[in-house]
């Protein structure tokens, strides 16, 4: 994984099977960038960092079995289908799922679902690419 603090958003994987689904967590703190203005008063974690977070954990199942994933990068090509169903906020842990739907050599298709205590947040179909460094 090449992200760093602080945009890496994943602080665990839990489950991994290669080359069908994976299973992360990221606990959710008040020390997050993004609450200082989103929303003052009201913190919310941005939607989009959501969907960041499914698609950080799909890059780590894609790339997890190649020998030479030192050579390639990730990115998130596509966002079909997204839904945000409860917001998060500090101290909330989101569970971060995703299932491949489609692989090829270098485009991946997954459909993730992020959940609070148990309930959707959010949920999305992405699509990645795989490319040289």
């Amino acid at each position: 994984m090449p992200h760093r603090y602080p945009f890496l958003l994943v602080d665990r994987v839990l489950e991994l099977e290669p080359g069908k689904r994976a299973r992360a967590i990221k606990n959710v703190t008040i020390n997050e960038a993004f609450f200082a203005g989103h929303f003052p008063g009201r913190p919310v974690m941005p939607g989009v960092l959501v969907i960041e977070a499914l698609a950080q954990v799909a890059g780590i199942l894609l790339i997890h079995d190649r020998v030479d994933r030192e050579e390639y990068l990730i990115y998130l090509a596509g966002v079909d289908r997204a839904r945000f169903r409860r917001p998060v906020g500090p101290g909330d842990q989101l569970v971060l799922d995703v299932e491949i739907v489609r692989l090829r050599p270098t485009f991946a298709k997954v459909r993730g679902v992020a959940r609070v205590a148990g309930q959707v947040a959010a949920e999305a179909l992405l699509s990645s690419a795989m490319v040289r460094r």
